[in-house]
């Protein structure tokens, strides 16, 4: 069984750099929408970080809408991580 099957919360995030003042979510979703969110983050190759703890603090906030101010570091963190895989493995960000 691959992780996506085991999961019961995604939320997904949006952020681009000369247009948005803070990442968005886009989608978040419990059980059979969490997986399916996941499922086509990997078809897509979108990277994914599991966090449940994140998870669950991003999953109050509403499709659409900033996140909230006191998780700007920890989304940072992660996304810094993300950019310098993406850039090891020559791999340019979708914007």
């Amino acid at each position: 069984m691959e992780f996506h099957q085991k999961l019961k919360l995604a939320v997904a995030l949006k952020y681009r750099q000369d247009e948005d003042v803070s990442p968005l979510v886009i989608a978040s979703g419990k059980g059979a929408l969490a997986q399916a969110l996941v499922k086509k983050a990997m078809a897509l190759d979108i990277p994914i970080h599991p966090d449940g703890e994140l998870a669950e603090l991003l999953s109050d906030v509403d499709v659409g809408h900033s996140i909230p101010e006191e998780l700007y570091e920890v989304v940072a963190q992660i996304m810094a991580m993300v950019y310098r895989m993406d850039h090891a493995l020559g791999r340019k960000m979708n914007q």
